[in-house]
C-alpha cells in the first residue's frame, strides 16, 4: 500500500522539491500552499493532490487536515512552510515580528497538533520539519528568523518524549545556504546603524566559494529521513551547515561566537 506525505509551502524550494521526489517514489502527496491554483507543474502529477492552505490561518490548518485525512491515512507530516526575516530588531516592526513567528514557529506547532490525534489512533506517524542550521547556531542580523528555528528545535526535542509513547516521531532537516530560498523567501528590512555590520555578514554568506546546497540535495535528506527507520531527531545538511555546526561542537560556543565575530570583522 502506497504511503502518503502531508506537505506544507510546497509551491517552490524545497517543499516543491520534496513533493516531486516523493511523487516519482510512488507515495500519495497532499502538496498544500496558499494559492494552489497559481501551481502548474505539481498538477500534472497523478499521485499529487493540492489543497490550500496558508498556515498562519487557523482554520484553514483544521480544513486541510480534515481534507487530508478524508483521502486515507496520512503517514508523514513535513512542516516546510517559512520564510527569513533578515535584519536589524531595531529596524524590525512588530507585525514583522508576529508574522515571522506565526508562520515559522507556531504554523509548525498548530499543523502538528492537528494530526497528532489521527496519528496517535494509529499508534503510528512521522513529522519532519524544515528547521535551519540557524536553529542549532545564531548568526548576526537575523534575530528573529533564528529565534524561530532554535523555537522549533526546542519544542521538538520536547514534543519527542510526549508523542513517542504512540509511536510517532519527530525529526528536524537542518540545512545551510540552499540556493532557491535565499532570494526568494526573504524579507530584509534596513537601518542606517546597522549597514556596516549587515553588509559584513551579507558578503560572507554570498561568498562564490560558499557551498550552497539545492532544493532537490535537501529533498533527499528529507526523503532518507522519512524512510531510514530511526528515531534520529536532527538531520545537519549541506556541507557548510555541517562544516560549521561540527566547528562549533569542537571549540565550544564562546569560541564559536568569537569566531563569527572575526569572520564579520574580516569580511
Amino acid at each position: 500500500m502506497n504511503k502518503t506525505i502531508f506537505i506544507t509551502g510546497a509551491s517552490s524550494g524545497i517543499g516543491k522539491a520534496t513533493a516531486k521526489l516523493f511523487a516519482a517514489k510512488g507515495w500519495q502527496v497532499i502538496a498544500t500552499m496558499r494559492k494552489p491554483e497559481n501551481e502548474t507543474e505539481l498538477k500534472q502529477l497523478a499521485n499529487v493532490t493540492l489543497l490550500p492552505l496558508d498556515v498562519t490561518n487557523v482554520e484553514q490548518i483544521k480544513d486541510a487536515t480534515q481534507k487530508a485525512l478524508a483521502l486515507g491515512p496520512v503517514d508523514v507530516v513535513f512542516n516546510n512552510a517559512g520564510y527569513t526575516l533578515l535584519g536589524a530588531l531595531e529596524a524590525t516592526t512588530d507585525e514583522q515580528l508576529v508574522h515571522q513567528m506565526e508562520t515559522n514557529f507556531l504554523g509548525v506547532v498548530r499543523v502538528t497538533q492537528a494530526f497528532i490525534p489521527a496519528f496517535r489512533a494509529r499508534r503510528a506517524g512521522l513529522f519532519i520539519t524544515t528547521s535551519s542550521s540557524a536553529g542549532l547556531m545564531a548568526f548576526p542580523v537575523s534575530s528573529m528568523y533564528d529565534a524561530s528555528k532554535w523555537a522549533i528545535e526546542g519544542w521538538s526535542e520536547s514534543l519527542s518524549f510526549e508523542l513517542s509513547q504512540f509511536g510517532i516521531s519527530i525529526k528536524n532537516i537542518e540545512p545551510g545556504l540552499v540556493a532557491t530560498e535565499i532570494g526568494e523567501k526573504s524579507v530584509i528590512t534596513t537601518h542606517p546603524e546597522y549597514e556596516a555590520l549587515a553588509g559584513k555578514f551579507f558578503a560572507a554568506i554570498n561568498n562564490p566559494a560558499s557551498p550552497v546546497s539545492t532544493s532537490e540535495q535537501i529533498a533527499e535528506v528529507v526523503y532518507g529521513a522519512a524512510t531510514d527507520g530511526t528515531d534520529t531527531l536532527r538531520y545537519v545538511c549541506g556541507e557548510d551547515a555541517k562544516a560549521l555546526y561540527a566547528q562549533r561542537l569542537a571549540v565550544g560556543d564562546e569560541a564559536f561566537r568569537k569566531g563569527i565575530h572575526q569572520m564579520i570583522a574580516g569580511a
